[in-house]
């Protein structure tokens, strides 16, 4: 997608510092976090939503979100982590490219997410 700056960044142009990455998936800091570490997992390949991915990668997008979340939990000293996707706008999904937000939390930290 010519306008997505998710395949922008998974095509290099425009630069960033990634946390994670394997073949198919990438992660990095959200550009407006909401807590110290919070984080994004991407897909390489332009895919607008959840529903879109495919499934042959589900063993590759997890690995992406294991290896980042417990990249971000250390080096944030969280005590946990919430993983939240947003799919089409009424959802609040603001870049319509495949992503997961990966969260580190700790107790008491204020923030309010839905459970």
């Amino acid at each position: 997608m010519i306008d997505c700056v998710f395949c922008k960044i998974a095509t290099g142009e425009i630069k960033s510092n990634k946390i994670y990455e394997n073949d198919n998936f990438f992660s990095i800091f959200d550009r407006s976090p909401v807590a110290p570490g919070h984080s994004l997992v991407i897909s390489k390949k332009h895919f607008k939503t959840s529903l879109d991915l495919h499934d042959s990668l589900g063993d590759e997008f997890l690995d992406c979100l294991k290896n980042t979340a417990l990249k971000v939990i250390d080096a944030n000293n969280a005590e946990g982590f919430n993983v939240i996707s947003n799919n089409f706008a009424a959802a609040g999904q603001v870049v319509n490219h495949f992503h997961f937000h990966i969260i580190p939390r700790k107790k008491g930290d204020g923030l309010n997410m839905i459970a």
